[in-house]
């Protein structure tokens, strides 16, 4: 299926609508709701617990080229995510940066 260019820019037109009524939505709610309490408590688990099942799916059930990896270098590599995680001041980003790193390393070794 091709677009003709006014479809194109109707197309993206309507996901920026739909952004940003949503970011819009965020700031009017956002302002009302404590970043210390219970519901950010609660948001903060469940973001954790997504990404320790995805973590966990990577590893254990493998697609495309990961699943060549030996299941050591992908257990190896949640390690030493999870070590640089806990070193570096519990910070997911850094964390999942070593993990993936390790990833690429391990998937260039011969």
């Amino acid at each position: 299926m091709t677009w003709s260019p006014s479809e194109a820019y109707m197309a993206a037109l309507i996901g920026a609508l739909a952004t940003y009524l949503w970011r819009g939505f965020g700031v009017a709610v956002g302002s009302r709701i404590d970043p210390q309490g219970r519901f950010f408590a609660w948001l903060s688990c469940v973001a954790y617990a997504v990404l320790a099942a995805l973590i966990l799916r990577l590893i254990a059930f493998p697609a495309g080229s990961l699943a060549e990896l030996p299941a050591t270098a992908r257990i190896g590599a949640a390690v030493l995510a999870a070590v640089a995680f806990l070193l570096l001041r519990r910070n997911v980003f850094l964390g999942c940066v070593a993990g993936s790193g390790a990833i690429a390393v391990a998937a260039s070794m011969p």
